[in-house]
């Protein structure tokens, strides 16, 4: 997954998040959506978990599909 510095992710626009309110999760990019899955997975709500599975599925429709 490519680095995102502090600057590139400030310019990120909002619509390039998960979560464009909070600007958290950041999918602008599959790597990124994964990596959001991820993160999301491990410490997020119930109600975040759903959000970002919703956004990474909306945005990229071969990721976000559960297969276990």
């Amino acid at each position: 997954m490519a680095k995102l510095s502090s600057a590139e992710r400030k310019e990120l626009p909002s619509k390039s998040f998960a979560e464009p309110e909070k600007r958290k999760y950041p999918i602008e990019n599959e790597a990124h959506a994964r990596n959001a899955l991820a993160r999301v997975s491990q410490s997020g709500t119930p109600a975040e978990k759903a959000k970002v599975k919703a956004a990474v599925k909306k945005k990229y429709p071969s990721i976000g599909s559960d297969k276990k």
